[in-house]
């Protein structure tokens, strides 16, 4: 009798996030290193490059934001900008993908196409745009454009502004570099024209950068709207989810994943990688000590009233953070905490779910507050967080993870040197690297060579 054919198992992709926002890093930690600081950064790449990860990834806000006013000290501040950044850890790393947001509301598609293609030429074809979007006045202020942007019309001009780029990186041929020294010529000498007219963007002359080794970089989305789900379905490579619980994640995966055959994708043209966290220790009850240590450091009674204050809109620095929830209704006008899209909207609903919550589970605040922002998402033995990981990935959960470490920048050591092993030993991990680009590691083949339409419209 033959033995039944086995199923293929997917392979995990694995990146790491260095965190900054959402009160994740535990900056206060007499174990965290500088937030600011070259080595900090270039530690923590290496670290990853060497468990064989993807790419190294740096989220950015481009205003600080602000509670009651005043500056939010909670999350990290200062940090110097992305690109730069990424371009000095080129220098530093060999493989390991570099991926930076920068904001298509408040840029411009020729500065970011030169800026993301200079990259991907400086690391050998390893970067990526994760591309967001601003809704706010409060933002636009730095730019002396107000709103700038009504919130509808975001998405479109994130489409047009993607489009654009990548007519851009494509206005030159691969071959256009053509050093001639015999007849002075050094490139063809209709490289880099581009033409391009559409409702946000008029934009027409020569584009000075090469076209970057992976042709176009890599393109992260992370909308979790309808709109920003199918952004993500007909042009991103890597789609953010926030989505780590698994029910929760299957649904989420199976709609994005849907949506890729309307625009001729297939199911492995996007990879969709939830953030998380992973606590390693020697049992699953030293772990869970552990994460129920890193919880309460990153949700301290400061941070509980601060994030109650956001769906609340009021003053609740009177309150308890071990106490009952306020006894006052919110005031949906209001709004306490600046520069966070994530108490912007839907308050009072998200007021009577957690009162809900809390009456049913008879928690204080800072109790309700680490149940729904908090917590830890992969805790146990490195055998358990190994197999709880694999399990996601395998039913389709998600095609992997983007692992926020609390501690910078050594926060990601007991993972690298205790639980790929475990995956590596599962057969659904890389042992080495086997392409040089991070369109390789992802396993997303070539970037069209050239737009059949050309590089002009």
């Amino acid at each position: 009798m033959s033995t039944p054919a086995r199923k293929h198992r997917k392979q995990v992709h694995l990146a790491v996030q260095l965190p900054a926002i959402h009160n994740v890093t535990v900056w206060s930690d007499p174990r965290s290193r500088s937030q600011i600081a070259f080595e900090s950064f270039a530690a923590l790449a290496r670290t990853a490059e060497r468990g064989l990860f993807d790419f190294f990834f740096l989220a950015e806000g481009l205003r600080l934001r602000e509670h009651k006013g005043e500056l939010y000290e909670y999350d990290v501040a200062g940090r110097p900008e992305n690109l730069t950044v990424l371009a000095a850890l080129a220098a530093v790393t060999d493989r390991l993908g570099l991926a930076a947001t920068v904001n298509a509301t408040f840029n411009e598609p020729y500065d970011v196409a030169r800026r993301i293609a200079s990259l991907d030429h400086l690391s050998g074809g390893r970067a990526a745009w994760n591309v967001v979007t601003s809704f706010d006045a409060f933002t636009g202020e730095n730019f002396r454009r107000g709103g700038f942007l009504a919130e509808a019309d975001r998405y479109t001009r994130a489409a047009e502004f993607l489009d654009v780029t990548r007519r851009l990186w494509d206005s030159w041929a691969d071959d256009d570099v053509r050093p001639d020294p015999a007849r002075g010529h050094f490139v063809r000498a209709d490289a880099g024209r581009f033409a391009h007219t559409g409702p946000h963007f008029d934009v027409s002359g020569r584009f000075t950068t090469p076209r970057p080794p992976q042709g176009h970089p890599v393109v992260i989305q992370a909308g979790e709207s309808d709109a920003g789900r199918e952004f993500a379905a007909a042009d991103a490579d890597v789609i953010f989810s926030k989505h780590n619980r698994l029910d929760v994640a299957r649904a989420f995966y199976a709609d994005v994943k849907r949506r890729l055959a309307a625009y001729g994708r297939t199911h492995d043209e996007l990879k969709i990688l939830p953030t998380a966290t992973a606590v390693v220790a020697d049992t699953d009850a030293e772990a869970a000590a552990y994460a129920d240590e890193i919880t309460r450091a990153q949700v301290g009674p400061e941070t509980a009233i601060a994030h109650l204050e956001a769906v609340w809109g009021r003053d609740l620095s009177a309150y308890d953070p071990d106490g009952p929830l306020p006894d006052v209704d919110p005031d949906p006008d209001a709004l306490v905490l600046r520069g966070h899209s994530i108490f912007r909207t839907g308050r009072a609903e998200t007021a009577r779910r957690w009162r809900a919550l809390a009456e049913e589970r008879d928690l204080s605040i800072r109790e309700l507050v680490i149940e729904v922002h908090g917590g830890q998402n992969f805790v146990g033995s490195p055998r358990t967080v190994a197999d709880a990981l694999d399990h996601f990935v395998q039913t389709d959960g998600a095609d992997g993870f983007i692992l926020v470490p609390h501690l910078t920048p050594h926060g990601l050591d007991d993972f690298v040197d205790r639980v790929v092993p475990l995956l590596q030993e599962k057969g659904v991990f890389r042992t080495a690297y086997t392409g040089t680009t991070l369109r390789d590691h992802l396993g997303l083949g070539p970037a069209p060579t050239r737009r059949q339409e050309g590089a002009a419209s």
